[in-house]
């Protein structure tokens, strides 16, 4: 896919699921670029402001964690696949406080593989991906790090209406810890 192709597929993947999530509304993010292998995303630093007059850290943990899960969603459907995509589990660090506008860099861990990961869903209707993210700093060296691990959970072919659609269920699957075992009374 060319670079205009790829950016083209983006804005209209990445535009339909942000509608979705109204917090992506609110924090004004759009797509700055995306390869196929990475995906950068922006924010203007005035409605993700803290009272310090830099990035909320909350903002900025969003938008690193929206640039990992949107990644996953696009390389996912370039490939063909229709999927439901969740952070599993994530580690952040602050390193500077971020005083222009916000910026999160998603991209492969090291030693992971796209062929890998596809193989996987393939295989067993979902697959793990680990993820860095960064918030670059305009002066060089990074604002805050993500790493974290996404799922991929092939969408039921059963999970549509009677029209076609398909009907979104409202939690993951195992979301419900009211079960769990160390959440059972005594």
């Amino acid at each position: 896919m060319s670079h205009a192709s790829n950016q083209h597929f983006a804005h209209d993947l990445l535009d339909q699921a942000f509608d979705a999530i109204p917090l992506t509304r609110a924090m004004q993010i759009s797509l700055h670029r995306y390869d196929g292998d990475s995906l950068t995303l922006r924010a203007p630093l005035a409605p993700n402001v803290n009272d310090k007059g830099c990035a909320f850290g909350g903002s900025l943990a969003g938008l690193l964690t929206l640039a990992g899960w949107g990644l996953v969603v696009l390389r996912l459907k370039a490939l063909g696949h229709d999927c439901d995509v969740y952070v599993q589990d994530s580690t952040i660090r602050y390193l500077a406080p971020v005083w222009d506008d916000l910026v999160a860099h998603a991209s492969l861990v090291e030693g992971e593989s796209w062929d890998t990961f596809a193989a996987a869903l393939k295989a067993r209707g979902r697959a793990r991906l680990r993820l860095s993210c960064r918030a670059p700093l305009a002066a060089g060296g990074d604002a805050c790090t993500l790493q974290a691990r996404f799922v991929a959970l092939v969408r039921p072919r059963d999970n549509a209406d009677a029209g076609g659609d398909r009907v979104r269920r409202r939690t993951p699957p195992r979301a419900d810890l009211r079960h769990n075992k160390r959440n059972a009374p005594g």
